[in-house]
This record gives C-alpha cells, structure tokens and sequence, in this order.
C-alpha cells in the first residue's frame, strides 16, 4: 500500500489523467507523453526541466481548461490513457512471451544510486544512469525486476564553480511533492516501517516508492523522527562524509532492503546486486536462511546459487574496502545470529593477495554469488585479473567472471527529433521491430540531408540552452562578466563541437587535448575551420586531484587565445545530459586504458547519430568498427602513454577529423560526416542498447537462477 505526499492544483475533470499519468516514470521515455506535456506550456515545460508535476502546479489554469477543450489536445490525452492502461500489465511483453511460466517470479535488482530523472536527483553518474536504464528496459520487455535503493533526501551535491574554477559542493534538496515517490504504508495506512541494528541501536527505515513503467523501486530512507539525530542523516547525502557513514548506507541498503521487501511480501526468485555497495544484501540473505534452520555453509550455497553480482569498476583501489573494526561496529553482532564466530563472518569480505586488515565488499558479493560479470568485454578480462587471487594458482582466462557490456535505453536517450527522423524513414512501428535481423543496417539508407538537418536542429537546442542557463545564472548566481564566457555563450553553431561529460576522474583525462596549447590554439581560433569544444561534470567532493584537474580545465575557458571557444557547463545532470549527447558534433572519451569498466555516454550519444573519438576501452574496444568514429591506438609499450594518446588525439582531428567534418556539397551537407552517424547510429542501436543487455541478463543470468539450471558452483578457493 502506498500514499502519495503529491499535490496538485485541481486539473479539469476531463483531463485529470494528467496527474495519474505523471505519478509513473513511464512518461519520461514515452515521447507521446512528452509531446502532450511540452504543448500545455512549451516555455513552462523547459523552465520546469520537463517535470509534470513542476508544469502542472504552475501552470495557468485558463490553459488547462482550454486543453480541456481542445478536440485535438484530448483526442492525444485519450489514447495516452489507453496506452497506459494496457501497459499496466505484462501481456504480450517479451518476458512474458519468452517465459510465460516465469512470470511471477520476480528478480530484486540492488543498488546504490538510481538515475531515473532529473527531479529524483539521486544519482551521481554512470552507476546510477545504468540502474535506471535496466529498470526501464526490463519495464519495456516486461521482466518482473524490483528496485532496492536509498532515498538522498539532499541528493548528490550541486555543483558551483567559482571564478578561478574551483569546484564548490552544496546540498541539493529537491522538493519530493514535485516527484511521483509515494511512501510506502502499512496495515492502518501508517508508514511502513522495518527495524536495522546498527552502531549498537536500532535504526528505523521507513520506504518511498517510485513507479518506473512496470517496475516498482523502492528507495529507504531513516530521517524518520524516531531515529536518532545521527541515523536521520544515514539517507541524506549520496556518497557524502567518510569511511563509517559509507559503510553504515550500505549496511542499510542491503539489510534493510531485504527486510523492506520481507515486509511487502515479496519473495524474489534471484537477487542481483549492482556494484559492491549492494553486497550486504547477501549476507542479510545468509543471515535468514540461517535464522530458519540452514546451515552456515549450505545456507552460502544457496544464497550463491540465486545470486548475481555486477563489477563496475576495474580499478582495485575504486572498491569499497572497510576497516575490519568498522565492520565490526557497524554490524555486530551478527555472526551470533548466524551461530558462527566473528572470523567466519569476516572471512567472507576478506581478500588473500591485499587484505591489509580491511573488509572488502567485491570479495563478500564474489564469495556470496555464483555469477559474476564485468560491463564490458574488456572490463571482464580485467575481472578476472584483478580477482583471480581468489582462486590461487589459476590461469586468470580460467576465473569464472563473464561479462555484459551495458547498454543504454534508446527511447530515453534517443532525441524526439531523431526519433521522429526514423518515423518517417522506417516507419512509426520501428520500435517494435528493432530485434529483427539486420533491422539496424536499414538506418544507413536514411536521407543524408535529412540527417544533417536533424542534427543541425539539436545543435541549435543545445547552444540555445547553454545561452539559457548562462543567463539564468548571470542574474541569479554570477558578479563577473568572465564566467559569461566560461560558460560557453561565445560558442557558435557553424564550429565543430566536440564534447566531453563524465564524472571528472583523472584517469578519465579531461585535459589531454591541453597538452600542447599552441596545436590546440591553432585548432579551435582557425577562421576557415573553427573547432569548439565543450565540457561538463563533477568531481567527487573528496576527490583533490579531479577537482584540480577540473579548475585547469575551466581556466582554459578565460584564455584569451583560444577566443572563447571552450565551455564549461555547471552542474552535470541528466538534463544537461540530453541536450549534450543529442547536440554536439563529436564525443570525446580519452580514459587511461585499461582503467574505464564501459563508459555509456559514448553510447547515448551514438544513439543521436553522433561519433566518438575515442581510446580502446571499455565500450569502444569492441563499439569501434572504422566506421563509426575514430579511434585512438594503444601506445607503444614503454612510451609515456598520456603523449603517446595526446599526439594521436592531435593527429586525428587534424589530419582526419575536422577536415571530413568541414567536406561539403553544393547543399552544404558533408556526407563523409553523415556517413559516420549512420554508422554510429546503426553500431549503437544495434549492440549497444539497455534492451539487449537486459535480454541478455535475463536469458544467461536471471532465468537459469531462477531454474535452477546454473553450470556447476566454481567458489573462490582463497
């Protein structure tokens, strides 16, 4: 049961439906839904950052009753509320069509953050983008995945940038009345509330829940008056204070979350845990077994034979490793419950090769999961590097890590413009067609010129909405005329743009193309052949050498010399996302190789038809085809590789890519350049989507769990 603290201004009786359709995230990735939203008020449902029920609030009712009159406004209003009213079941969806018999067997799905839209800011970036990618997907193929999350009642952090480029961090508290969460309630409709031992007290943990098409996502939250004043603040940031606040999340997340879904009745068929901050959902898993009978040991055989475990990362020091006393505050004392020793539980988190007296959340979710898998081809043959020491003497290629290269869901990500560009070339019921053979080559006769003209559309929308938010903040944030400039409102629409956007890690190496200011000056201040170039993202608040790396970068937006073709955009969100991804001209994604575990961005922007120049890792080590970006090769061994990468990113734009880029016909098309989006587009719709990647955790993950019908169990032996 479940109550929703949402208000709204009464809306006419014939279009109530509005509010009802907004209290599910379906609507963000429908463009019909959009569409009917974005007409009430064009300028409105910008200001609002496409929120319905920001729209709807503000909104004059004299236009609503006018919507209320219009023939066409409610002929559109009457098939969205039909549409939605056959989706709210599984019926005729892949799963259920594929396994019909495994319908109500329902897959939990944890993890830390979840990117679902830009009003439930609870995300950071990637990790949590992908989460909320493959609850959509599996909400379009009708798998029956549930979300388990925290609820950052102060979110991530907004980001602000002073004028000499230093990141500054501030809450970002969003009001939760102008988002579809409804708590979740209890018998007497009183809020639903489970109890965690933690610290040496017991936390309460109440939970919100959001509707994301067919999937239901449960997010936990403890500012709940009945805690005590250092519980509360448990859910209030995301990734926010130290070491023991981190590990406390977490222990909420994986023993509340299951205690939460105990609660409503649910009892999952297989349990994924994304990322190792989900990982003490296993181990509440063993805890139960063990409270009903099982043994300790069979009880971690059958929790790993219904486990899944996904690694994003594929750097050791990027895993979440805690202090063995941490633990021992933190979850004590749980090994009684168990009836084993203190050791037996602590055994399980340990790692043989680089203990060092800590606690490590990958090696508990690798010791408690019979499936484990990287996020990209690549990422699993480091995988299996990285943990082959728990299997001692084994040939890494031995190490019974896969992998499933993530993928991005294309209606979320995919621009209405191109989206209605493939409407009229492949007709409206494309979608529904897109895991035919060979469907996607079908995109490469699309008409050069009505590519072009698309993309010069989205261009247009993202150096429109750069001008915005520079204004914006100008008469709300900014006193110096300089940030107008870092800002990117000097940038124009005939240069080629190249973006950059990802979370400002250094091995992600956003400064790279500065390596050599005078090659780079004599690129972007070319009058004939302009290039401009864009960036955006945060660094982690504990993160010195990416917020180093980050003021370097905006410092570059106030050189005179480079005549204010750099941007910076503040504050990176999924709403910034889209207009960046749909609008630029060339990705960029330059990590230190091997050090990127998929990197997804490039794929989103691929879906808008826009190429990637690129290192060989992670996605783009098995994305690239010649054809659908440029590339650029592993360093000679021995080389300093920053140099060796810095001095093939210069070649290719010169030699390679600004000239195609600047190659046209009499119509002013460059059709080399149209021939790389095709191709990005095909590559990226075809492989890289998060339909394939669910389809691919349900078919070689989920189902055989679930069946029982797993090869056999290959445990660490260390």
């Amino acid at each position: 049961m479940t109550a929703t603290l949402t208000e709204s201004h009464a809306l006419p009786q014939r279009i109530g439906g509005l509010a009802t359709l907004a209290r599910n995230l379906g609507w963000s990735w429908n463009h019909d839904a959009r569409a009917l939203y974005r007409s009430i008020d064009p300028t409105l449902w910008r200001l609002t950052r496409h929120n319905p029920f920001a729209l709807l609030r503000r909104v004059d009712p004299a236009r609503l009753a006018a919507c209320a009159a219009d023939p066409d406004f409610l002929r559109r209003y009457d098939a969205l509320m039909e549409r939605a009213a056959r989706e709210a079941s599984n019926a005729g969806t892949w799963f259920a069509t594929t396994y019909p018999d495994l319908t109500g067997s329902a897959v939990a799905y944890f993890c830390a953050e979840f990117g679902l839209h830009t009003s439930v800011p609870i995300y950071s970036g990637g990790l949590g983008i992908l989460a909320g990618d493959q609850c959509k997907a599996a909400s379009d193929l009708g798998v029956p995945l549930v979300g388990v999350g925290l609820l950052y009642t102060r979110g991530y952090f907004d980001q602000r940038l002073r004028l000499d480029g230093w990141q500054e961090d501030a809450d970002e508290r969003f009001d939760v009345s102008l988002t579809p969460l409804e708590r979740v309630l209890g018998p007497g409709g009183v809020p639903s509330v489970i109890t965690v031992q933690t610290g040496g007290r017991a936390v309460c943990v109440g939970a919100w829940r959001v509707m994301v098409g067919r999937v239901p996502v449960y997010l936990l939250d403890t500012d709940l008056e009945q805690n005590d004043p250092a519980d509360r603040e448990l859910s209030h940031r995301l990734y926010g204070g130290g070491h023991d606040l981190r590990m406390r999340q977490e222990w909420i997340l994986g023993v509340g979350g299951v205690r939460v879904l105990r609660a409503l009745g649910l009892a999952p068929a297989t349990w994924h845990a994304n990322e190792g901050h989900a990982a003490f959902m296993l181990l509440e898993r063993v805890r139960e077994l063990v409270a009903q009978g099982t043994a300790f040991d069979d009880a971690i055989r059958r929790v790993r034979a219904t486990s899944i475990f996904t690694t994003h990362t594929p750097v050791p020091a990027g895993h979440d490793a805690f202090s063995l006393e941490q633990v021992v505050a933190c979850t004590g004392p749980i090994w009684e419950e168990m009836g084993v020793s203190r050791d037996a539980v602590l055994r399980l988190g340990h790692h043989p090769v680089r203990d060092h007296g800590q606690f490590h959340m990958p090696v508990l979710a690798i010791r408690l999961s019979q499936q484990v898998n990287g996020v990209a081809r690549r990422h699993g043959e480091e995988s299996r590097r990285i943990w082959a020491g728990l299997w001692p003497g084994r040939d890494p290629a031995r190490v019974p890590i896969r992998h499933v290269t993530n993928g991005v869901h294309l209606a979320t990500w995919m621009s209405h413009r191109m989206t209605d560009l493939l409407n009229a070339h492949l007709g409206p019921d494309w979608p529904d067609r897109v895991d035919e053979a060979g469907f996607w080559d079908s995109v490469l006769g699309l008409e050069n010129a009505a590519v072009w003209a698309t993309h010069r559309e989205l261009k247009g929308t993202l150096l429109r909405a750069i001008r915005d938010d520079a204004r914006r903040r100008w008469a709300d944030q900014w006193k110096e005329a300089l940030h107008l400039v870092g800002a990117g409102t000097l940038l124009e629409e005939r240069a080629l743009t190249i973006g950059f956007a990802r979370r400002f890690a250094t091995y992600k190496r956003a400064s790279l193309i500065f390596r050599d200011l005078d090659r780079l000056q004599r690129l972007l201040a070319n009058p004939w052949r302009p290039v401009q170039l864009v960036f955006s993202g945060k660094a982690h608040p504990a993160d010195e050498p990416g917020k180093q790396m980050l003021k370097s970068v905006y410092a570059a937006t106030r050189e005179a010399r480079f005549e204010g073709r750099i941007g910076f955009l503040e504050d990176y969100e999924m709403h910034l996302a889209h207009d960046l991804v749909q609008g630029v001209d060339l990705w960029l994604n330059v990590p230190r190789a091997p050090l990127e575990a998929s990197g997804t961005s490039g794929m989103k922007a691929a879906l808008n038809g826009v190429p990637q120049l690129g290192t060989l890792d992670g996605w783009w080590a098995e994305g690239y085809d010649g054809r659908n970006g440029w590339a650029i090769p592993a360093a000679p061994d021995g080389a300093d590789v920053d140099a060796a990468d810095a001095e093939q990113l210069y070649r290719l734009l010169e030699e390679e890519v600004v000239p195609l880029f600047y190659e046209r016909d009499a119509r002013g098309v460059p059709l080399g350049w149209v021939d790389k989006m095709k191709h990005a587009l095909r590559v990226a719709g075809g492989h890289f989507t998060a339909r394939r990647m669910v389809q691919q955790y349900v078919t070689d993950y989920y189902v055989p769990a679930i069946q029982g019908q797993l090869a056999g169990d290959d445990p660490p032996a260390a």
